[in-house]
This record gives C-alpha cells, sequence and structure tokens, in this order.
C-alpha cells in the first residue's frame, strides 16, 4: 500500500529515497506492507505541541504514532458534505463540525483524536 514521507522539519537533512527504501525493507520483516502509511517529520517544537495535543505530555519526543485514517477520513467526509475551511468563519463551521464527530468517536472507541484544520486560524 501506500507510503507518504513529508520532512516539515529543517535541522536535520533527510533524504527520501534512501529513508523510503529501508522503511519498505522494514515493513516487509514486519508483514505490514498491506497497511497506508504515513511518516512526518517535524521539529522539537511541533512534537510537543502535538505531544501536548495528543497525550497531554507538555515534552518533545520522539515518535508519535496513532490511527491517522480516522482524522482523515472525517476531514474528507466534512468536505464531501460541503464544509470548506477557506476563511475563519468556514473554519469554524467545519472545525466544529469535526471536532463534534471525532469526540464522539472517541466517546465509542476510546481513542483521543483533533480535526486536521486546529490551529488553522489561530484559535481551538
Amino acid at each position: 500500500m501506500s507510503l507518504v514521507i513529508r520532512n516539515l522539519q529543517r535541522v536535520i537533512p533527510i533524504r527520501r529515497a534512501p529513508l523510503r527504501s529501508k522503511i519498505e525493507i522494514v515493513r516487509r520483516i514486519l508483514g505490514v506492507q498491506k497497511f497506508d502509511l504515513g511518516i512526518i517529520c517535524v521539529d522539537n517544537k511541533n512534537i510537543q505541541h502535538i505531544n501536548r495535543i495528543y497525550r497531554d505530555r507538555n515534552v518533545p519526543t520522539d515518535v508519535l504514532s496513532f490511527p491517522f485514517h480516522e482524522v482523515t477520513a472525517t476531514h474528507g467526509l466534512c468536505h464531501l458534505l460541503g464544509f470548506t475551511h477557506g476563511t475563519e468563519a468556514e473554519w469554524q463551521q467545519m472545525f466544529q463540525k469535526e471536532k463534534a464527530v471525532l469526540d464522539e468517536l472517541g466517546r465509542r472507541t476510546g481513542t483521543r483524536l483533533q480535526p486536521l484544520t486546529r490551529g488553522l486560524f489561530g484559535g481551538s
């Protein structure tokens, strides 16, 4: 299945092709080639922010992993229902809908997920 690699930091140079090759080897070793995988490299400030949001721990960490497909599916379905986030007012409406859906999903499954556009206009 798919493998997406994004480098959102500038501290450590990352060469995607060799990284992709090695990750594909690890996926074969673990027998998880059938799963989609996204790897996003961020700096300490950003991973600390994500760690605080999702784990209530206000410290940098080396790795965070979670089932991102629930978040992206919710975001995509909101778009299909006509929600957008081009302006702050539109974002507020979409953010509230996504948050309500993800909160209910969390209530039913024990997960703690936040909308993709969290903080897009500086709020929530």
